[in-house]
């Protein structure tokens, strides 16, 4: 019998060797690997989100856990049928044009991913046009606007305008974050939802297309 809770108690403990252990021998024992995938890996990556959004975590830690669980999906890929496995919500992720911060914005996409949830990560710099372009061709459900700087924060209300001028605001939600970013900027420019966080991130995403 699989212990699905064992999978998810070393994944918390960024255990990379343990939880790749134990992958294998749930794939030896004939488990689902969509079963493995959503009841050991991602039911952890749970946990190390809300753990980091109370500060019971911290981000080296975060990486190790989302780092583990990667490896693990690598193993469980060729396993999972088609329409098995990470079919979550589209998201397409950018830090805005004129700002050149990624480090939080990789992280948020890590713990996305961790989530299970299908996430095409642009890079920094991106103008508003490239951000409509991609969520037409992901078929994107949420977007994710990041900026660190105050003098890049005004890119992110023209981010959004560009998506409303697209037709497309009623087919994407928004959220935004960064250093300097906040719910009521988020209000002001119009957005669905601000995260502080990798791990409050990947849960409002989740709410919001649920």
């Amino acid at each position: 019998m699989t212990d699905f809770n064992a999978m998810t108690e070393a994944l918390v403990s960024c255990d990379a060797d343990k939880i790749a252990r134990l992958v294998n021998e749930a794939i030896a024992e004939d488990a689902k690997p969509s079963d493995i995938l959503n009841k050991g890996l991602i039911a952890g990556m749970d946990i190390v989100g809300e753990k980091m959004e109370n500060g019971d975590m911290f981000i080296p830690e975060v990486l190790m856990a989302a780092q583990a669980m990667g490896s693990c999906v690598e193993i469980l890929k060729p396993l999972l049928g088609e329409g098995e496995g990470m079919e979550g919500a589209s998201v397409i992720l950018g830090t805005v044009k004129g700002d050149l911060h990624d480090i939080g914005k990789n992280l948020v996409g890590m713990m996305m991913e961790s989530a299970g949830m299908a996430v095409h990560n642009l890079g920094v710099d991106i103008p508003p046009e490239d951000f409509v372009a991609e969520i037409k061709s992901k078929n994107a459900q949420i977007v994710c606007l990041s900026a660190l700087l105050t003098t890049t924060m005004p890119m992110m209300k023209k981010t959004v305008d560009a998506i409303i001028e697209a037709g497309l605001r009623d087919k994407v939600k928004v959220m935004i974050g960064g250093a300097p970013v906040t719910q009521s900027f988020a209000d002001e420019i119009g957005a669905d939802g601000f995260a502080a966080d990798a791990g409050s991130a990947a849960r409002l995403a989740k709410e919001l297309v649920a």
